[in-house]
């Protein structure tokens, strides 16, 4: 199989650990903005999914692993008792530490989802970070956005998931929604961070191709996010963070000391990584893949010991160059301050880019411009081999 090939070559590149993503299509709705590769159920196929990942993990070689993440999708969704067996399993086929899964273990959910029953089987199953998709704390805008829970059942997924013992919880908000929903950004701000999360994500409402936010758009019924809006709110949200003693270490996630997502970052650094599931990405540090996007024709494909990759891409120098500069400028720690990658003065005059510790890195305002600073970055400077 394709599959086993391409993961060999990642072990033959790489002896150090490697990052473990799982992808759980299964939805329940699909949200107003949502264009992510789900399957809407309303019964979930708990054992044809376990028994095509556990297949699919069956042909990868035994590579030790740093973090495992099961996002969606809504993995939730899945029966703790499945979550477990999944667990188990891949601790048995991959390198990962028994002992209370001393590496981190991220389980998004959705709030509806978590009762104190199920948070205390994630925890004993090995979960020890839920990502929650709050989303807002006004019910009008999660009733807009097609999403199944109501602002009190956050409050009450927090609690659940604290009185499990799972401490590391991260909310995940959108912002700069269209103005008719007379959504009070600071009030959501205030709601989440009177929950005392440990992380929180943050992310700009965007309308994607042939979802149903682009399909009211496009009839009239609701207006495109407003770029000024999207500046102002999360300018916001950066000034009322760092207040709090939260550090925006990246463009779109901020977290407390100590609280940073070991498994995202590994994607910011360039570190290698493999996904399991339909749509689940690989990467090698050269090479990356992709299996296919519908659960049905992935599900097809492990059942008839085909492969599930729909295609791949080996980048070349000059591409692991340009990713490297724009990755890097998404974190807060920056590009180092080598030669090619000198300040340019119309970027600092405006302050879009500062020199700090011998590093290029961006400010809050230049991080709402990073596409236009980096591609000002590179078309004005020789991108090194």
């Amino acid at each position: 199989m394709r599959n086993a090939k391409f993961h060999c070559r990642l072990v033959s590149h790489y002896v150090t650990a490697v990052h473990l993503y799982i992808h759980v299509p299964f939805c329940q709705r699909r949200c107003s903005y949502c264009d992510f590769s789900i399957a809407v159920r309303k019964r979930i196929p708990t054992r044809e999914y376990v028994e095509a990942i556990l297949t699919e993990a069956g042909g990868i070689p035994a590579f030790p692993v740093e973090t495992i993440y099961l996002g969606g999708g809504t993995p939730s969704l899945l029966p703790p008792d499945a979550i477990h067996r999944l667990l188990h399993e891949l601790t048995q086929r991959f390198r990962i530490p028994h002992s209370a899964f001393r590496i981190e273990v991220t389980l998004e959910a959705n709030p509806e989802d978590v009762t104190p029953d199920a948070a205390r089987a994630w925890q004993r199953a090995g979960i020890n970070r839920v990502s929650l998709g709050a989303q807002s704390f006004d019910d009008n805008v999660l009733e807009w956005m097609h999403r199944s829970h109501d602002a009190a059942r956050i409050g009450a997924a927090v609690h659940a998931l604290r009185g499990a013992g799972i401490e590391n919880i991260s909310l995940d908000l959108i912002f700069a929604l269209p103005d008719e929903l007379h959504r009070d950004w600071e009030r959501d701000l205030d709601m989440a961070l009177a929950l005392r999360p440990t992380h929180l994500s943050l992310y700009g409402l965007t309308v994607e191709p042939r979802t149903p936010l682009d399909r009211w758009i496009s009839r009239g019924a609701t207006r495109a996010p407003d770029d000024e809006r999207y500046a102002e709110e999360y300018l916001t949200a950066h000034r009322r963070l760092t207040t709090e003693n939260y550090e925006l270490y990246e463009v779109s996630n901020a977290a407390r000391d100590g609280f940073r997502s070991k498994h995202n970052s590994a994607y910011w650094s360039g570190r290698p990584y493999v996904g399991l599931g339909p749509a689940a990405h690989s990467f090698d540090g050269t090479t990356r893949r992709w299996n296919v996007r519908a659960w049905e024709a992935y599900r097809r494909a492990m059942a008839e010991g085909r492969s599930t990759i729909e295609s791949e891409e080996t980048l070349t120098t000059e591409q692991r160059a340009l990713e490297r500069v724009y990755l890097a400028l998404r974190t807060s720690e920056g590009l180092p301050l080598t030669v090619p990658y000198r300040p340019l003065p119309s970027l600092t005059v405006q302050g879009w880019i500062e020199v700090r510790d011998g590093r290029l890195k961006c400010t809050p305002e230049g991080w709402l411009r990073l596409d236009s600073i980096v591609n000002e970055l590179t078309m004005q400077i020789e991108i090194p081999s």
